[in-house]
């Protein structure tokens, strides 16, 4: 549990996070623009980025404010040990756009390249990373096992009885609540429309293929659309009739300060990641624990997600409670002329849980001694897009022509955000790809598997060929 004398006070601030750079509304919708962005996370605002940088129309429509939901509610590590092989390449090259983001859209986002350190003491710990080290090799990342005088040299402050440890050079960090924001102003400098308190009701279509979006202030008319709505996507494309296989994960975080603020590295336990901050603090968060609410789309997808929780049950704790009932009687069909869910919640603030929170702490306690007397300045919730697989869906919906999808982030968006929005925006101008896109086809799931696959055209759209 949280200990109130040494962690969590009456002052800390629960639900809020910390300094998110507020971006402001355009003042008017546009009339018309070449692609419509559904939502104001990571992705869908990496994807007007770089949509605006090769000239297209486009503008960004965000229900609430700019990354208010999990894109600054992360704990901001950018690194690519420990994903999935499939989801390995767009790691890779998330990297080296973060790398690139300052120079190329003269933005500041955080990023420090620090390294991340995994410590590691039970068997299932050690087997995990040496998986992850294996899979690194395959694909030539830097990396280092380390033994246990080893980690004592490059972790200071690290108790002993930690046996093995992997250490990647060129993974790190940035600022969540900075970077999203910044890359949404650089894109309105390239000519995008950013709109927020905005939300987007649904789509219209004319011969079957998107011609236009309906918002809460009125009709845009456009060829493409990308839903990139996070956890709001599942129920965005029901409404128009696309079947998405994706749950919600509950997930938390806070701020802390410690006297000792000598950890640049970013290490990981078995319970807890921790990351340095900017504003002097730490960000802690529960490595391997989240909260999987048991709810009716549980059992709509159950063939899709019932082999990975077999997999995984040891980072999941199911939990039944209002969460069932709330999406039985919620709203799952609407006109577009009337209001909409996402008119109802502008940002979904889920409570921090104290139970993960007092988990992560107990066990950042026991392996840094210095963070003992850690006071907890900020915690708060919040909500992941998970797919089956844990990995994105960034692709068409063939039946729909126009209709995209840049979701099911599963927790990776962050740190992946800028290659999610660099593949979209390659994928709806016909563009080559940087990396693969058929590991986040659409049509990859037990219940999308009738569906064909989107192929984009094989040279870029005509109003893409007018802007260049």
């Amino acid at each position: 549990m949280i200990r109130k004398e040494d962690s969590m006070d009456d002052k800390t601030q629960q639900g809020r996070v910390p300094s998110l750079n507020k971006v402001e509304s355009d003042p008017a919708l546009p009339g018309e623009v070449d692609v419509e962005v559904i939502g104001g996370g990571v992705a869908g605002v990496c994807t007007a980025l770089f949509l605006a940088e090769q000239g297209v129309r486009v503008c960004l429509c965000e229900k609430g404010e700019i990354a208010a939901e999990q894109s600054s509610r992360n704990w901001g590590w950018t690194r690519q040990m420990g994903r999935d092989t499939l989801e390995m390449p767009l790691s890779i090259q998330s990297l080296n756009l973060w790398r690139n983001m300052k120079d190329r859209f003269g933005v500041e986002a955080g990023y420090r390249e620090t390294g991340i350190t995994y410590i590691c003491k039970s068997k299932w710990e050690i087997e995990q990373a040496q998986g992850w080290a294996k899979d690194g090799r395959d694909y030539g990342l830097p990396l280092k096992e380390l033994t246990a005088m080893e980690i004592q040299d490059l972790v200071p402050g690290l108790s002993p009885g930690h046996s093995y440890g992997l250490h990647t050079t060129t993974d790190g960090r940035a600022e969540p609540a900075l970077a999203v924001p910044a890359f949404a102003e650089a894109a309105r400098g390239l000519g995008a429309t950013i709109m927020t308190q905005c939300a987007v009701r649904g789509i219209e279509t004319s011969a079957g293929s998107v011609s236009a979006v309906v918002t809460e202030k009125g009709t845009i008319k456009c060829s493409s659309a990308v839903v990139a709505s996070g956890v709001w996507s599942r129920l965005f494309l029901g409404n128009a009739g696309v079947r998405l296989p994706q749950l919600n994960i509950i997930a938390a975080a806070a701020r802390v300060e410690a006297p000792d603020h000598s950890h640049n590295l970013g290490p990981g336990g078995a319970t807890f990641g921790l990351r340095k901050r900017l504003d002097g603090g730490f960000t802690v968060g529960p490595r391997n624990i989240n909260i999987a609410p048991i709810t009716p789309d549980s059992f709509r997808f159950l063939g899709d997600f019932l082999p990975v929780f077999m997999k995984s049950w040891r980072e999941l704790s199911l939990r039944f409670g209002k969460d069932f009932f709330e999406e039985l009687v919620a709203k799952r069909r609407w006109s577009l002329d009337e209001q909409t869910p996402f008119e109802a919640v502008r940002v979904l603030n889920p409570p921090p849980s104290k139970w993960m929170l007092g988990t992560s702490l107990k066990g950042l306690r026991e392996a840094f001694p210095a963070f003992e007397k850690a006071r907890v300045t900020h915690a708060w919730g919040g909500a992941i897009d998970a797919t089956a697989d844990g990995v994105p869906v960034i692709d068409g919906v063939e039946a729909v022509p126009g209709l995209f999808i840049a979701s099911g982030l599963s927790g990776h968006g962050f740190g992946a955000g800028p290659a999610v929005g660099e593949l979209m925006s390659q994928i709806i101008t016909g563009a080559k790809t940087s990396v693969d896109p058929a590991p986040f086809r659409f049509n990859r799931f037990r219940s999308t598997k009738h569906l064909n696959t989107y192929t984009p055209s094989p040279s870029p759209s005509p109003w893409l060929q007018a802007a260049q």
